[in-house]
């Protein structure tokens, strides 16, 4: 099915199955980046300003069947129907950005995001329109793919030529409690963050790193070009709670942005120590009375901290599930809510860039949504009032 087929624009009210164009003024590229060949390199997809051009190719939502496995595990389905179902996404739907494109200069350097998936999930399918639209308004969005075995796949090129070697998504073993297998997971995970903003940092200060893919995206011409004095992390589910710990890990990082925060794998010996604010996004259909009360303590520790909430909306609500599935695709994987997809993008992302300006003392006029971080406005509510978990 081509793209042209997946479904009408979004035009007087309708809405379309394909992913969205960010609203920001920036045209917006992406380039794969892997360092090292071993598991503990780096792996990971950015998103950043472009200079726009004719004819550029937009990469596929899914690149490989590899990971179609795992994202039945994502969507909770049935490996054996659902990865051949996902499958088909793989000749039919792109990326609505400039692959490989051409990296807009930034005299002042772009602010920077370090972003973590979800469990079962990737670098770039699930989170292609929040990480597209960030980089649209004047951001660098390193989305990581992580190698703890929470990533639907993954993988790393080893030093022999062609040569890769695939890391699968793995359950929670037989008999083992689920929180130690998964905060040994999380700290992982974090540190990997952590690896993330000193790859920047090497960058910046002039060393070589080569991307191993041998790609047409050259690391270097992200030299002075990214402000490493404002980053932020950022996440979703599991990957929310990664940015949470890597804020204790990582004094440079300045403030966290948690989309629908899964924070069960987080000891509690480590609350107190979160040292910078927080911006909790949650759905309405996911959070547990239990993980509210977490967020809690953190917002009554640091008055910056805000929780609000989207009404209408589910767990994949901010993923790119949301935009792909019709009436019968999302009875199968409940990927949408009440609420308009794009509504709850819109809503995601402007709560995400006021706060962001707050903390990372930008010079934009993202505070033009400050309410947001109140939870006022429509479909969005401060704190919790309600859960109605689908945990």
């Amino acid at each position: 099915v081509p793209p042209s087929r997946l479904g009408r624009s979004r035009m007087g009210g309708t809405q379309s199955l394909a992913l969205p164009l960010g609203k920001g003024p920036h045209h917006v590229g992406c380039a794969d980046a892997m360092v090292g060949y071993t598991r503990q390199g780096l792996f990971l997809r950015l998103f950043y300003p472009c200079v726009p051009r004719a004819g550029a190719e937009r990469p596929l939502w899914i690149p490989r069947y590899e990971y179609c496995g795992g994202l039945a595990d994502f969507t909770q389905h049935s490996r054996r129907w659902c990865a051949p179902l996902l499958s088909v996404a793989i000749g039919s739907c792109r990326v609505p950005l400039s692959w490989n494109g051409p990296f807009q200069p930034c005299s002042g350097g772009y602010p920077l995001i370090i972003f973590s998936h979800g469990l079962g999930a990737f670098r770039r399918t699930l989170y292609s329109s929040i990480c597209s639209e960030m980089a649209s308004w004047g951001f660098v969005v390193a989305a990581l793919e992580h190698r703890d075995h929470s990533a639907a796949a993954t993988y790393f090129c080893t030093a022999e030529a062609g040569g890769e070697e695939w890391i699968p998504y793995q359950p929670v073993p037989q008999g083992q409690k689920e929180f130690y297998f998964r905060n040994k997971q999380v700290h992982q995970r974090a540190e990997e963050c952590v690896r993330a903003l000193r790859l920047f940092e090497d960058i910046s200060s002039g060393r070589s790193v080569p991307n191993v893919l041998h790609r047409d995206f050259d690391l270097s011409v992200l030299k002075d070009n990214v402000d490493l004095t404002k980053v932020a992390v950022m996440g979703h589910s599991f990957g929310g709670v990664t940015a949470v710990l890597a804020l204790v890990k990582e004094p440079s990082f300045r403030c966290a942005v948690a989309l629908d925060a899964w924070m069960f794998p987080l000891e509690n010996a480590l609350y107190p120590e979160v040292p910078k604010p927080v911006l909790f996004i949650n759905t309405e259909k996911f959070q547990t009375p239990e993980s509210v009360a977490k967020m809690k303590r953190l917002s009554s520790r640091n008055s910056q901290t805000k929780i609000i909430t989207i009404l209408g909306s589910v767990h994949q609500s901010q993923t790119d599930f949301t935009f792909l599935t019709g009436k019968l695709m999302n009875r199968i994987f409940g990927a949408r809510g009440t609420l308009d997809p794009y509504r709850c993008l819109d809503i995601t992302s402007r709560a995400a860039l006021a706060f962001l300006q707050r903390h990372l003392d930008l010079e934009e006029e993202f505070d033009q949504w400050d309410d947001l971080l109140e939870g006022i406005g429509d479909s969005v509510v401060p704190e919790a009032p309600f859960c109605c978990s689908n945990l």
